[in-house]
């Protein structure tokens, strides 16, 4: 039986909370399809005023830009990882064993047991691997970052190097090793499908991501 997950965001990514109304959500949900078929580039309000069969001055009520919708979209999928991440690891004590669970559910194509809030889980994870990091490479990041509209994120990361910390607490980079590894489980996912000679990984499944990935993560936090 599936869980069901609902997050819901209280910081300025919004003008009005989108989950607050049957309209914003439907601007939340069509804005993932949208973005996941058509590319960040090309989406647009008109489009999805289109979509939802309402009007562009609807979605400016909720959203200043499409920005800020994708960083939006993102904090709600790096709150559902941490959640899911904070649930599966809870019961286990070996730190090793816990790397490994958090890597598998990095890598989330083969774990789908876990409804989030009626989203297209398929098209968020295809929007973090193709366009997650367009939330924060952006010239408005500092001003955004005082915003604290990363939080999420940051909080994903600060759990993950915790568990390195207890791994191996002689290990000094353990934010920098938990960041790299959430952007690689996303830019060698890519390159496997799309630019196979900048990786390593032929059979092209999770699984082997996920082995790359392991190498990388235990390879650092054992070496001497």
């Amino acid at each position: 039986m599936a869980l069901e997950v609902v997050l819901k965001l209280e910081n300025s990514t919004y003008l009005k909370d989108p989950q607050g109304s049957e309209i914003g959500k439907k601007i939340i949900k069509s804005s993932i399809v949208l973005i996941s078929e058509l590319g960040y580039e090309h989406f647009t309000f008109k489009k999805l005023a289109f979509e939802i069969k309402s009007t562009e001055a609807t979605i400016y009520r909720y959203f200043e830009n499409k920005h800020k919708i994708l960083v939006y979209i993102m904090e709600l999928y790096w709150s559902y990882i941490h959640l899911q991440v904070l649930m599966a690891i809870r019961e286990i004590n070996d730190t090793h064993k816990k790397i490994e669970k958090i890597i598998d559910l990095l890598v989330w194509e083969d774990n789908q047991d876990v409804s989030f809030g009626g989203y297209d889980q398929s098209s968020l994870y295809k929007i973090c691997i193709t366009e997650g990091s367009k939330a924060f490479l952006s010239k408005e990041v500092e001003s955004l970052n005082k915003q604290k509209l990363f939080e999420p994120y940051k909080e994903l990361v600060e759990m993950i190097a915790a568990v390195f910390k207890v791994h191996n607490p002689d290990f000094k980079y353990c934010r920098s090793l938990a960041s790299s590894l959430i952007e690689l489980s996303h830019f060698q996912y890519y390159f496997m499908h799309h630019l196979p000679r900048l990786a390593d990984l032929p059979e092209k499944t999770p699984k082997s991501l996920e082995i790359y990935l392991s190498h990388i993560v235990f390879g650092a936090l054992n070496f001497r």
